[in-house]
């Protein structure tokens, strides 16, 4: 069993950065794909980035590619997001999942089996 808690979210301003945290308990952390979603209010929950469980492989979603950048510290069983040139279209709580996925990275919400309880992110222009 895998318990997220997600960290690092505020109020910036646009062109702005923030580094989203993830910690995760449970031994077997290091084995586990992880992604982060986002949700704007009256919006459906959207995929944002992936990691695969080696940390070899990447994927993102074209919104945010080339600012946003996903990656892991297993040692200290924490996942990171961090984000760059920050848009107002970006304002969302932003949560983080993991699955026990061995064969890469997962991009759908529904993959996934273990969720944070989100953090606010809010982009001012």
């Amino acid at each position: 069993q895998v318990q997220l808690v997600e960290s690092g979210g505020g109020l910036v301003q646009a062109g702005g950065s923030l580094r989203l945290s993830c910690a995760a308990s449970g031994r077997t952390f290091s084995s586990y794909a992880m992604g982060w979603f986002r949700q704007a209010p009256g919006k459906e929950r959207e995929f944002v980035a992936a990691l695969s469980w080696s940390g070899g492989s990447t994927h993102y979603a074209d919104s945010v590619k080339g600012r946003f950048t996903i990656s892991r510290d297993n040692a200290g069983n924490t996942v990171y997001l961090q984000m760059n040139s920050l848009k107002p279209e970006d304002t969302a709580v932003y949560y983080c999942a993991a699955d026990p996925y061995r064969f890469g990275v997962l991009t759908t919400a529904s993959k996934y089996n273990h969720w944070g309880q989100g953090t606010q992110v809010t982009v001012s222009s």
